[in-house]
């Protein structure tokens, strides 16, 4: 159930199922399975906090995560009430949709209150930092390319023009205002007093593309929800002035008193349905459906079959009956009439084959006190279903023919030949002289039979007949005289009248019919529980293998250490609970393609641009692929993908366990697989390049240092690492060469410790982080001591070109712990891809 709702908070329902239903089925085609789908009419919402900088030198790591998750969480809850799709955070930023998958008229109108609603979330922020921190918002509407690339690490994302002038309108807006482009203002429906906005002027991309802005003023018309509510007769007015008026004090109390668990709840509603289920459910009335009437067979050949075979717990016991019976029967007969040879003789004969027929199906219960080769026929016999089918009917017919044998020696013998009861004297030694005890032992008898388990209820009533039907024969034939003397010598001293010949056989035969209807309804319900278990393993096999699913989707979600926190076995701990974790030795790599712009285009050859995003999910899973290989798994972590950039980090596996004083091969051997998994990258890349017969290159960057990880979005999770490390990684990628691996000269100085040559390249001006001195990775050999540094300063005007185009806002601090710089530089590259 927890994995179900981990997993449906991360990917939209339908992504969900759909890699459900493909995970783990073998998929031969030419391409790795891609989950993408168009949707035409969607307004994309932009959001970036203005200003988040400022505050992340004056509180910890932890604190700012912990306002990040709160602030989110928010934006989470007020998507779901705009009808909105979040479809990621990338540090700082928060974008999502509307209209897709679910197509709906008023996209753009959602969209807007949306904004507005952020705008005054982000008071909560204001009040508790004391900052001047505020929301800036862009909307356009377009198509988009939205679902997941790759194979590890799922997140759902949209790729389109549309997105990348979306993300234009966000940056090129104001503090506190919602910037909207002429095609979202014109499916407004003049709910909403706007101004002109001028973005066109600020923004070079939305001038080329001849998009005009505005600016929101305000609302015309109320929000009317769908859901609102009526309560006293009165509509519930859920506008979004209602709804975010209270914003601050509504994240501060939940952080007080976070939501009460409803798992337990929800299992305590759940057993009671299914009990109310369970007691108003008729099974027999389901088991005419399945089986034929008078034999109660299964229509379905195959589940007769799987019942024939199906060997009950204990079933064997309903053996033990017969031996039972036999033996009081005996010792009554032993007691009340006078023994004879023939029915000693057939009672040691029929109790030692009862005892072996019985003991050999039951042995198997107790494997200790039989022995071995005895407990091994044991399970062969009750792993077969004739051979128990066959023993049963043996018991049966065995301790019925001994009931019989006994019968058959119960004649009078008269003085003299006269056959008058009451005119003759009887010898004291015969021993017949209440032969209707043998009608009740019979009775006796019969009940053994019908408890017979393995038997079907038409066999049972078929020798319960027959046996039955015997005895009465034997009772009007063979002992009709002993029978009418016992009658008249007991009427003559007592004032009771015992039954007659004709009396035993009803009592008999009525019996037997009993004994009949009761093995039915056995049956009957034998099978109606046969069903259920059935069902219910059914039924639990199916909740098993999409648990599996689920469980195999949310650890290619998220991290395997960070899924167990949230699949753990810890019930008091909520799934909404948050997620951080510091780490001190981290190494971070970034990826990208820079030229995947170019060869990105939405024309109708390319079918509106989706095959160019299925060359790369080729791409980005044959490099998830690498993360499979012995010495990367568990050791390299992908972090996700923005557009064609791809980030991962290592060092962030928490059973890894590291001292102060270990020597730096020890402690940085995580940084050096890193490396190498940036060469394996390279190569895999190249080996595409060959098959399609491209020129694509990798620019990378790698960083190391002290990172903070966590969870962002309370009721979406979405995993992340901050610091001031990931943005000199991104900034090392971002101002590096195409085909070159560029890394700071601290972490060029840990890699010498494992054979890496290095070049220098000299001072590289880094925005927020001042003159860097770095260095291109050229190989692998015989370490080498550092050359000093050259002042000597590189040419930078390409590099200020490429920084200031991912550039959404200045920083003015040297360090930024907690910053997400990398995400709002990569995030306008993701949108260009």
């Amino acid at each position: 159930m927890l994995q179900e709702r981990l997993l449906l908070s991360v990917l939209p329902e339908h992504v969900a199922v759909k890699m459900r239903q493909d995970l783990g089925s073998a998929l031969d085609t030419q391409f790795k399975k891609i989950y993408m789908s168009r949707h035409e009419n969607v307004s994309i919402l932009y959001a970036d906090i203005v200003g988040f900088t400022a505050i992340s030198s004056t509180y910890s790591a932890s604190e700012l995560v912990k306002i990040l998750n709160e602030l989110f969480a928010r934006f989470d809850r007020l998507s779901e009430r705009y009808h909105q799709l979040r479809i990621k955070i990338l540090g700082d930023c928060y974008y999502c949709i509307s209209g897709a998958p679910r197509e709906r008229p008023d996209h753009a109108i959602l969209s807007v209150h949306m904004g507005l609603s952020m705008v005054d979330a982000i008071k909560y922020v204001q009040q508790t930092t004391n900052s001047p921190v505020d929301m800036r918002v862009g909307i356009h509407t377009g198509a988009v390319l939205a679902g997941v690339l790759g194979q590890r690490q799922w997140q759902f994302d949209v790729y389109s023009k549309d997105v990348e002038l979306a993300n234009k309108m966000e940056s090129s807006g104001l503090p506190g205002r919602v910037h909207i482009s002429e095609k979202t203002y014109s499916y407004l429906n003049d709910e909403f007093e706007v101004e002109p906005g001028f973005g066109e002027k600020r923004e070079e991309a939305l001038r080329l593309a001849g998009i005009k802005t505005f600016f929101i003023v305000k609302a015309l018309k109320p929000f009317k929800n769908a859901q609102d509510e009526i309560q006293n007769g009165n509509i519930v007015d859920n506008s979004r002035e209602s709804s975010v008026i209270n914003v601050a004090s509504d994240v501060i109390d939940e952080v007080k008193c976070p939501p009460k668990k409803r798992s337990r709840e929800d299992s305590d509603g759940f057993k009671l349905r299914l009990k109310k289920e369970l007691m108003n459910r008729n099974g027999y009335n389901e088991l005419s459906k399945h089986t034929s009437i008078f034999t109660l067979l299964f229509k379905n050949v195959s589940k007769e079959r799987e019942y024939n075979y199906h060997n009950e717990n204990l079933s064997s016991i309903s053996l033990i009956g017969c031996p039972v019976a036999l033996f009081f029967a005996s010792v009554a007969q032993a007691i009340i009439l006078p023994t004879d040879p023939l029915s000693t003789c057939s009672f040691c004969m029929g109790f030692v084959i009862l005892v072996i027929f019985v003991l050999l199906p039951m042995a198997e219960l107790f494997p200790r006190t039989f022995p071995e080769q005895l407990v091994w026929y044991s399970t062969i016999i009750n792993n077969s279903s004739e051979m128990r089918r066959g023993i049963a009917f043996s018991v049966v017919f065995v301790l019925a023919s001994s009931s019989l044998v006994d019968v058959i020696s119960c004649q009078v013998v008269f003085l003299g030949g006269n056959n008058n009861c009451t005119t003759v004297e009887i010898y004291e030694g015969i021993h017949c002289l209440y032969p209707s005890y043998f009608t009740h032992f019979c009775v006796l008898i019969l009940i053994a039979i019908a408890l017979v388990a393995h038997l079907s209820h038409i066999v049972k009533a078929l020798v319960l007949l027959v046996t039955a039907a015997t005895h009465c024969l034997l009772n009007m034939f063979v002992i009709r005289e002993s029978i009418m003397c016992e009658e008249l010598n007991l009427h003559s001293f007592s004032l009771e009248h015992k039954p007659s010949t004709f009396s035993l056989s009803v009592l008999l035969l009525c019996v037997s019919n009993a004994l009949a209807f009761l093995g039915r309804h056995m049956e009957k319900a034998s099978r109606v529980l046969f069903l259920w278990r059935t069902e219910v393993e059914e039924q639990r096999e199916k909740a098993s293998d999409i648990g599996r699913r689920n469980e195999a989707l949310v650890y290619n979600i998220l991290p395997k250490h960070v899924a167990a926190h949230f699949l753990g076995d810890n019930r008091k701990r909520q799934h909404e609970e948050l997620y951080s974790q510091s780490y001190a030795e981290v190494g971070v790599l970034f990826a990208s393609m820079p030229n995947f712009s170019d060869f990105y285009s939405e024309e109708t050859v390319n079918n509106q641009g989706l095959e160019c995003l299925r060359f790369l999910n080729e791409v980005i899973s044959d490099f998830d692929a690498l993360l499979e290989l012995p010495q990367f798994q568990d050791n390299i972590i992908k972090i996700k993908t923005i557009g064609s950039t791809y980030m991962a980090a290592s060092g962030l596996n928490p059973s890894r366990i590291v001292r102060p004083d270990d020597p730096i091969e020890i402690r940085w051997a995580h940084l050096a697989l890193l490396v190498e998994f940036a060469l394996e990258l390279k190569k895999a890349l190249q080996g595409i390049n060959e098959q399609s017969f491209n020129h694509f290159v990798l620019k990378m960057g790698i960083n190391h240092g002290p990172i903070t990880a966590g969870v962002i979005g309370a009721r979406k999770p979405h995993y992340d690492i901050w610091g001031n490390s990931v943005n000199v990684a991104s900034r090392m990628e971002s101002t590096g060469k195409a085909g070159c691996i560029q890394v700071t000269e601290e972490t060029c100085n840990i890699l010498q410790h494992f054979g890496y040559k290095f070049e220098q390249r000299g001072l590289v001006a880094v925005k927020g982080k001042g003159q860097l001195m770095t260095y291109y990775l050229i190989g692998k050999g015989c370490p080498h001591p550092v050359p000093p540094p050259s002042m000597e300063t590189v040419k930078e005007e390409e590099e200020e070109d490429y920084d200031e185009q991912n550039t959404v806002e200045p920083q003015d601090t040297e360090t930024e712990p907690q910053d997400t710089e990398n995400d709002a530089l990569l995030k306008e590259e993701t949108i260009n891809s």
